[in-house]
């Protein structure tokens, strides 16, 4: 009996400690949470007070191509780049759900970003001296000029991801958030975020390679007689290719190369392993993803109490306003306000669209003459011929390679930091293998600069297929391989449609951004060398660095038309039949 009341006072004793150690004492999770997060605001701090400098300071300290310096260098622009999706992704949730929610807004909203997709990034340097008259003479002016450069390159794609997942919201589950009265902010939060999210983080991975592909750019900027360089891994490669110093160039790559690992372990593999949680269909047997970087986020308290508070704040909008009713057929009188609200509406906006093709249009025609117009939408040509051949052979190489790899879920995780590695490889760094190969083999330049305008925009079409083929249902699998369907009937009737509404959604971004990269791949250096192939990012580029306005204007314009057509003409029907075809439902 005093053995066991003995016992009995231990057991007693040792509650308390196993409580205290369980709620109070940190573990192993806790110690790695708490050293991340510490460093990540020392980092934020230590960049933060280079912001309060001056540029004469800047100036005075220009990019050395030190591999000593390589490393603050990647750190500076690895900041820029997630601010940049941080703001990228503030767009995309607040434009793409107008645009998807309002039918009036879509018809001025989804125009306008097939317009921004395809200004390219040297279309939008002329705001740095906005930025810099923000804070004459200090360096944040120019960081929020090469931030905005950053972000311009990531956003479009990343609304047009979230733009169209909200457009195919399967109806029994619009249905099931109306039999739970789920207001406009749970909604929000509750259905179209978690469906869009594996498309979503499978893009916002694209749109942070796209940010490496224009980084070069974004740092190392001249707009007339206004050049700012800021320090970064960008501007490195850039006085590297002015220098033609190969040995930095290497630097650079395995500069890129940490980076890129960094974001994938700590940003990409938790949000992949994630967007698991968020899938239709969950098949039988398959493994989830793993990250240890996720697993600390669910262990350590610190970070948890952070959740909590997040969590908190959705929830604030629980009650936010009921569900929509179903509205009863309007009166005749109803309907005729809202046919006079479109009228009207329509009319303003075609007014301003007017408005601003009259004052382009009077711009052009006072400084440039209009043989040089039919010129440059000559040279328009050149570059859409470009575009409509990369895309149909990067669609033939990677869409096929795409449905193998959506299909096998590890295969996909070892592929997955791989291609982002490519995705962000900039075009510049292949200018001395291109530009020597040119010369050497006396090529013709209008021919052998093409490709590059692909190397980094074909990725657009290869993830959004990785994910339509991870998307598809596994039901349907077993059908087809009950059945027997084998060989170009699989394709045919399973594989392709599955797949068609993604893969319209990358080559849209895809050829938008092929556009973009014009300015780069048609304008190649090496140190002395200079190739050009006859295309309109040439033009742009070359008016873009002798600041001549009008010319510049005139570029992006003729190119923003292009792509609208283009767009309207061919992607958007064939959205549009993805949609109803092959829609979940």
């Amino acid at each position: 009996m005093s053995q066991a009341s003995g016992k009995l006072d231990r057991m007693r004793l040792e509650q308390p400690i196993s409580v205290l150690k369980t709620r109070y004492v940190p573990g192993r999770w806790d110690v790695i949470a708490f050293i991340l997060v510490f460093g990540l605001f020392a980092y934020l701090g230590a960049t933060a007070h280079a912001l309060t400098g001056s540029l004469a300071h800047l100036e005075a300290q220009p990019v050395s191509l030190d591999p000593r310096y390589l490393p603050g260098y990647a750190a500076q622009t690895a900041l820029r780049m997630l601010v940049a999706m941080v703001a990228s992704l503030l767009f995309t949730f607040t434009y793409a759900t107008l645009a998807a929610k309002s039918r009036r807004a879509a018809s001025v909203l989804v125009p306008l970003l097939d317009i921004l997709q395809s200004v390219p990034i040297l279309g939008f340097s002329i705001t740095i001296v906005f930025f810099l008259s923000l804070t004459p003479g200090r360096v944040a002016g120019a960081e929020l000029a090469a931030i905005f450069l950053v972000f311009t390159s990531q956003a479009w794609n990343m609304a047009f991801s979230f733009y169209h997942s909200l457009r195919s919201i399967p109806d029994e589950l619009d249905e099931a958030a109306r039999a739970f009265q789920l207001g406009p902010w749970m909604r929000f939060w509750r259905l179209e975020v978690p469906f869009a999210m594996p498309a979503l983080i499978w893009n916002m991975m694209m749109s942070m390679s796209g940010g490496w592909f224009f980084v070069v750019a974004a740092e190392a900027i001249s707009v007339g007689h206004t050049t700012v360089t800021l320090p970064g891994v960008g501007s490195y490669i850039a006085l590297a290719i002015q220098e033609r110093s190969l040995a930095a160039i290497g630097w650079a790559i395995a500069a890129m190369f940490v980076v890129i690992l960094i974001y994938d372990q700590l940003l990409f593999r938790p949000l992949t392993a994630s967007a698991d949680w968020f899938r239709l269909e969950q098949e039988a047997g398959l493994m989830p993803s793993r990250s240890w970087a996720l697993t600390m986020m669910r262990r350590s308290r610190l970070l948890g109490f952070g959740q909590s508070l997040f969590g908190s704040a959705i929830q604030l909008g629980f009650n936010r306003g009921a569900a929509p009713k179903p509205t009863p057929p309007r009166a005749a009188a109803s309907a005729a306000r809202g046919r006079l609200v479109d009228v009207a509406w329509y009319s303003a906006v075609a007014a301003i669209v007017a408005l601003g093709a009259w004052r382009i249009g009077r711009l052009v025609m006072e400084h440039i003459p209009l043989a040089e117009v039919g010129h440059v939408f000559g040279l328009g040509f050149l570059t859409l011929l470009r575009v409509v051949v990369l895309i149909a052979l990067a669609s033939v190489i990677w869409v096929p390679i795409g449905v193998h790899i959506g299909m096998r879920p590890r295969l996909a995780r070892t592929v997955q930091p791989i291609a982002q590695f490519l995705a962000a490889f900039p075009v510049n760094l292949l200018f001395p293998i291109v530009v020597s190969g040119i010369v050497v083999l006396k090529l013709n330049p209008n021919i052998w600069l093409s490709p590059l305008m692909i190397l980094g925009t074909q990725w657009y079409i290869l993830f959004n297929v990785i994910v339509g083929a991870s998307s598809l249902s596994a039901d349907l699998r077993y059908v087809g391989e009950n059945l027997g369907v084998r060989g170009w009937l699989w394709w045919r009737r399973i594989a392709l449609p599955a797949v068609f509404p993604f893969y319209v959604t990358g080559a849209i971004t895809a050829s938008g951004g092929s556009w973009n990269a014009s300015i780069v791949a048609e304008v190649a250096n090496w140190g002395s060398k200079h190739l050009t192939a006859a295309g309109l990012g040439e033009y742009i580029a070359d008016a873009t660095s002798a600041g001549d306005f009008p010319r510049t204007v005139l570029g992006i314009a003729v190119m923003s038309l292009f792509v609208v057509v283009l767009n309207r003409l061919v992607w958007r029907p064939l959205y549009e039949r993805a949609e109803r075809k092959f829609r979940v439902s």
